[in-house]
């Protein structure tokens, strides 16, 4: 019996095997992976400054415990060159594997920001382990760091770093932080903590140029100013990883194109996580990874099952000041704002009055179940 094939070994491989393992699923399974399959949570990366982890502490299980916990044969440091749909086998390293179900649950990278200068390729990223040890090493002992964007990731290390003593700039090219989660008045609030903790903003510019200056780096900004800093730390967004998906013939959007049963284009292929696009629909976020993982399994099992997505609200990173988004699925509506000394709670209503999203910083954050329950309702 051919065995299901895993490609990837983050929180959308994993979860779809221990889902498979948890319904009592016997099928061989072989999971392969990039790097060193070690089990660990992602969104811990931009909030273990403060606490001091190391790469090494925020790293759970290795890959020889997942193996013997998932019954599975686990392919580490191994990259997947091509896949035939025809025969249904992929190259891994220089193994043919055969399989009788592909699920690609391959992630997203660091979108590049096009920089010049001499130090561009100075410029780091942060999307795993190792590029958080990367990036913890480059900064020991320094003192001043600046992020490029100021998106969810950005607005985490902002406040994890600051709240580690560093100096920390954030330039993003956008009015205000977390631009495409929060409302203007739920961002002021963001704005203003993170700004209490001594982060300074740079907005309505984006950084053009990293040049060496002495020990240190330079960064010009399109608006002519500059920042020298000590390290400067990319946090733009992410970019399906679609390219082996579009060799293979799979159809690819934004993201490599599923359907409900997150089924690809090719029979017994599948995609699931910041790599898939879902009915249209990228959602790089844990909850949803979650509900597709559960939902996958079972269909691999033999039964198959739509992903459905309930209300699934974002917890931000910031304790600064604590936020929860439940972004509003692109519909036609407005914001009702409701805010005191203590917290902004701002509610997306569709043109019938209906409640279809919302954002609650500060104290309003304890409106989170009564909101989740309705949007259920």
């Amino acid at each position: 019996m051919e065995p299901i094939v895993i490609v990837g070994s983050g929180l959308a491989g994993y979860t779809v095997a221990r889902e498979l393992r948890k319904i009592g699923a016997q099928s061989p399974l072989v999971i392969v992976s990039r790097d060193e399959a070690s089990f660990y949570s992602k969104p811990m990366l931009s909030n273990a400054f403060a606490t001091g982890k190391t790469a090494a502490e925020l790293a759970g299980s290795g890959a020889e415990a997942m193996a013997e916990q998932l019954r599975a044969r686990i392919l580490k440091r191994t990259e997947i060159t091509a896949i035939d749909t025809a025969a249904r086998t992929l190259r891994a390293g220089e193994e043919v594997l055969r399989y009788s179900k592909l699920v690609l649950a391959l992630g997203a990278d660091p979108i590049a920001m096009p920089l010049q200068g001499d130090a561009a390729g100075e410029v780091m990223r942060v999307n795993d382990l190792a590029d958080y040890a990367r990036f913890r090493a480059a900064i020991e002992g320094k003192r001043h760091v600046t992020l490029l964007g100021a998106g969810l990731i950005g607005c985490e290390f902002a406040n994890d770093l600051a709240a580690a003593g560093y100096a920390v700039d954030v330039v993003d090219p956008a009015p205000q932080p977390l631009g495409r989660l929060l409302p203007e008045p739920a961002a002021a609030r963001m704005r203003e903590a993170l700004q209490a903790l001594g982060v300074r903003w740079h907005f309505g510019t984006t950084a053009r140029r990293v040049s060496r200056s002495g020990a240190s780096l330079r960064v010009e900004l399109s608006d002519d100013s500059l920042i020298e800093t000590d390290a400067v730390l990319s946090a733009i967004g992410l970019e399906p990883r679609t390219a082996l998906a579009a060799q293979a013939g799979l159809r690819v959007n934004r993201g490599i194109a599923t359907d409900r049963f997150l089924a690809t284009s090719a029979p017994d292929v599948y995609a699931l996580g910041d790599c898939a696009e879902v009915e249209g629909r990228v959602l790089p976020f844990v909850l949803p990874i979650m509900h597709a993982a559960r939902a996958l399994a079972r269909t691999l099992s033999g039964t198959p099952t739509e992903v459905n997505y309930p209300a699934m609200p974002v917890a931000v990173k910031t304790p600064a000041l604590p936020a929860v988004v439940c972004p509003p699925p692109g519909v036609a509506g407005a914001w009702r704002i409701t805010e005191d000394s203590d917290g902004v709670e701002a509610r997306f209503e569709d043109e019938r009055d209906a409640l279809r999203g919302f954002a609650l910083v500060g104290a309003a954050t304890a409106n989170k179940a009564a909101l989740v329950a309705r949007l259920a309702a």
